[in-house]
């Protein structure tokens, strides 16, 4: 029998792939609206859902990226900013996401004159709010932009290189991937890698392998934003595999998209069952209507997957994580400590006649 959601929203989990503005509360896109004196495609929640085309298939990424240009109107202060920040880490933290790395490119809030800096520091700000009150831990990627100049991300790269140990884990290449290949940012890469900053990228999700292939031996990328694509280059998959390059999957949003067909035909379950460092993300938590949870609890209902494996993915979560070794060591081995009796509850309740203990995934990076 399926488990229920409430069963995955107790569980531990990350975030790793979820991008600011396409996370917001849809009451908040409403309030800050009103009170900065925006115009919306619609003016309440219900309409303002169906003119975003909020959780729907809208067939591809460039389709599915507008719903940005309605959240991008009103995250142009340090107070939205702040705001927006720190109630996407209240949410996460509201289903048990213990850690987070909250992506966004700080350029597309600079419309009403912030300088970056202020928005780098508000977002930090909102986010260690959140995590005083709710415990939660969240970190930041700063992305440059495909389909904008080369120019804009190696500002976008400075400005991550400026804040690394101050917040900010990471750069990631986001946007329209079609026809705006990652090699084009390459010295925003090079300037990131010079500095020991790591590096993920949105590939595979609206072209082919090739663009993973890219992201990785061209870009330097240590984790793959999406990676939909690569069961259709074997040999690249191995690669991923044997070097244990994590894969940030995002299903629900996949298939939005387009770049799956459906939740049953997503490659995930194949990238799991090879090996692969699978992690379980919502991409965007408004504009696709997910959830951490909802989409551990689509695996399984959908795909078929185990609690076994669910686990699994939560630990390569914490796995991939882009945080000193020593720091993931101590957090693996408390999530590991804490999976453990839930597991063991699942056991005994599913075959009670079985005597046998679900062991917890090993907490080793």
């Amino acid at each position: 029998m399926a488990l229920p959601i409430s069963f995955f929203q107790q569980l531990p989990k990350t975030d790793l792939h979820v991008h600011l503005d396409g996370s917001l509360r849809l009451a908040t896109i409403l309030e800050l609206a009103d009170k900065y004196g925006v115009k919306l495609p619609a003016d309440t929640p219900e309409g303002l859902r169906a003119a975003m085309h909020l959780g729907e298939n809208t067939g591809s990424l460039v389709e599915y990226l507008k719903a940005f240009d309605t959240t991008l109107l009103v995250m142009q202060t340090e107070e939205a900013l702040h705001r927006t920040a720190y109630e996407l880490a209240e949410d996460a933290a509201a289903e048990n996401v213990r850690y987070m790395e909250v992506r966004y490119s700080p350029m597309l809030h600079t419309r009403q004159g912030l300088r970056l800096t202020q928005v780098v520091e508000a977002v930090l700000a909102g986010l260690r709010d959140a995590h005083k009150d709710h415990g939660i831990r969240s970190e930041v990627i700063v992305c440059g932009i495909r389909n904008i100049s080369p120019d804009a991300s190696y500002e976008m790269a400075q400005l991550a290189v400026a804040y690394k140990n101050r917040g900010v884990v990471a750069f990631d290449l986001a946007g329209a991937e079609y026809d705006h290949p990652a090699k084009n940012h390459l010295d925003a890469f090079q300037l990131v890698r010079d500095n020991n900053l790591s590096v993920t990228i949105h590939a595979g999700e609206a072209y082919g392998p090739e663009s993973i292939h890219q992201a990785i031996h061209v870009c330097g990328a240590h984790r793959i934003g999406h990676g939909c694509r690569l069961r259709e280059d074997g040999d690249l998959l191995h690669y991923v595999n044997d070097h244990r390059i994590a894969l940030e999957c995002c299903p629900s949003s996949n298939v939005q998209t387009g770049a799956v067909k459906d939740l049953a035909s997503h490659p995930l379950r194949l990238y799991h069952n090879l090996g692969l460092r699978v992690t379980i993300n919502t991409d965007n938590r408004l504009v696709t209507d997910t959830t951490v949870s909802k989409e551990l609890w689509l695996c399984h209902t959908q795909m078929g997957m185990e609690v076994e494996d669910i686990a699994k993915m939560l630990i390569n979560g914490f796995k991939a994580a882009f945080l000193p070794f020593h720091e993931k060591q101590q957090l693996l081995r408390s999530i590991t400590r804490e999976l453990q009796p839930i597991l063991d509850t699942h056991r005994r309740q599913s075959t009670p006649k079985e005597p046998t203990e679900t062991p917890a995934p090993r907490a080793d990076a």
